[in-house]
């Protein structure tokens, strides 16, 4: 059996999910799901203070890039004393994980020719059932690839057809950052499509657009969704305030209509893995709660 390190948290939840938790031998300090996976060796770590507010964050993203900086920290040391047969990562958002790139720039001195790199770029929502396919045929369980794909696409089938019966579909905005605004890109709005919504911000395939409040208020949407990548609810709440301490955030509908949802984009939206199905039931409750239920309410989204 192949000794595997993931360098992205879908990743470990695609391993995972195909059998094989036991094959990995290292993770990324950001891959927590299954919770078993905490017990292995972290091999990556930031250099951003993940404590900082939103705005704080971003300035320190954007200065460490600009000066042609990597915002992670790879430990080349214990991935050569792991030996892996396969490290997985990804070449999608460099902001995201540990990218192809720096992973080559790290392991450049000592890997052997038989480990195998193996770069995930998922776009669009098609793009991520290729990745698991790709992730399984890497590893050696090309059935179980298939296998996996067809029970998610099964599970996507059935939501998407109960909400195309449906007559009523709101306008969406999803927020992918908070300050500054950023709306949700690539498989984010297909999976507003699939659950009986119009995506108003953002386009499919393409990456997150940075946007202007004014925007936001043009597209004055039916439903706000409060997705920040990489934070959980209870993180979301802390830096909603740059949001509504707005003079002009009760003008908005979806305010005034009791229609602004925060949920776990670091858990579900920004995690192109097996549980971006939850992602689409997530949203099937928020857009229409009488014809879905699916048990994610309080975990996975909240009422703001």
């Amino acid at each position: 059996m192949p000794r595997i390190v993931s360098l992205i948290a879908s990743a470990t939840e695609i391993v995972a999910a195909l059998g094989c938790e036991d094959q990995l031998v290292a993770r990324s300090h950001e891959c927590d799901f299954p919770p078993t996976v905490r017990a292995l060796p972290a091999c990556t770590a930031t250099k951003i203070d993940v404590a900082a507010n939103s705005s704080g964050i971003d300035a320190e993203i954007k200065k460490i890039v600009a000066d042609g900086l990597s915002i992670y920290k790879v430990d080349s040391d214990r991935l050569k004393t792991l030996k892996p047969d396969i490290i997985i990562t990804q070449s999608q958002c460099d902001v995201c994980a540990v990218n192809e790139t720096e992973l080559q720039a790290a392991v450049a001195n000592w890997i052997d020719h038989r480990t195998k790199i193996v770069s995930l770029e998922p776009n669009w929502l098609n793009d991520i059932w290729a990745d698991i396919q790709k992730v399984a045929n890497a590893i050696g369980v090309p059935s179980k690839g298939a296998t996996l794909i067809a029970d998610l696409s099964a599970r996507m089938t059935d939501i998407k057809a109960k909400s195309a019966a449906l007559t009523n579909r709101p306008t969406v905005a999803c927020i992918e950052w908070i300050s500054p605004l950023m709306a949700a890109g690539n498989w984010v709005p297909e999976l507003v499509q699939l659950a009986g919504g119009i995506n108003v911000l953002g386009e499919a395939g393409k990456h997150s657009p940075w946007m202007e409040w004014t925007e936001l208020q043009s597209a004055n949407p039916d439903i706000i969704v409060i997705i920040p990548c990489g934070f959980d609810i209870e993180r979301s709440r802390v830096e909603m305030p740059a949001l509504t301490a707005r003079p002009d955030w009760q003008s908005l509908n979806a305010v005034q209509q009791g229609q602004v949802f925060i949920a776990d984009g670091n858990q579900y939206f920004n995690r192109p893995g097996p549980r971006i199905i939850d992602s689409i039931e997530i949203f099937a409750e928020i857009m229409h709660p009488r014809t879905f239920s699916f048990g994610h309410h309080q975990a996975g989204w909240q009422p703001l």
